[in-house]
């Protein structure tokens, strides 16, 4: 068998200066504890820091900017339905001689004596013998019993 290097003698080792050398918890201190380890270099808190708030001001803008604009749609919404409700307080005011149904076009005129009244005929079919002072709006019944109007006449208000 070839002499394969020194031999290690046991009686040299000083047990006691090795320990010095070595760390208990080598993951905890800040700096490499064997010469393969990698570099740890130390960190300006102050500069982490300030990154950090820098990145938490930045992300909490973007999410306070995207609350604000669902916020505005949610008011545009809003708007949308109370407009189409108050138009739907003058459909029901309006005279009528029949029960309108849920998904049906009806068209809403302004009698010679000012009065809303709601018709089953166009304007169109009407040509020029309307008996309506005015057009206001073509209508459909929603399932909430809500009007949507789909065309406005001229001078509606």
């Amino acid at each position: 068998m070839a002499n394969s290097g020194k031999k290690i003698d046991v009686e040299q080792i000083d047990l006691e200066r090795m320990a010095e050398m070595a760390a208990e918890n080598p993951g905890v201190i800040p700096f490499p504890h064997t010469v393969g380890s990698a570099m740890i270099k130390p960190e300006d808190k102050g500069k982490i820091k300030g990154r950090s708030l820098s990145a938490m001001y930045e992300q909490t803008e973007l999410d306070m900017k995207q609350i604000y604009e669902q916020m505005q749609l949610l008011a545009k919404q809003a708007k949308v339905i109370q407009d189409r409700v108050e138009f739907s307080e003058r459909m029901y005011q309006a005279k009528m001689t029949f029960e309108p149904l849920i998904g049906k076009v009806y068209h809403l005129y302004t009698n010679k004596k000012g009065e809303d009244v709601l018709s089953l005929v166009s304007p169109k079919e009407w040509g020029k013998s309307t008996p309506f002072q005015r057009f206001i709006c073509t209508a459909k019944l929603l399932s909430d019993h809500t009007w949507e109007v789909l065309e406005r006449g001229e001078q509606a208000d």
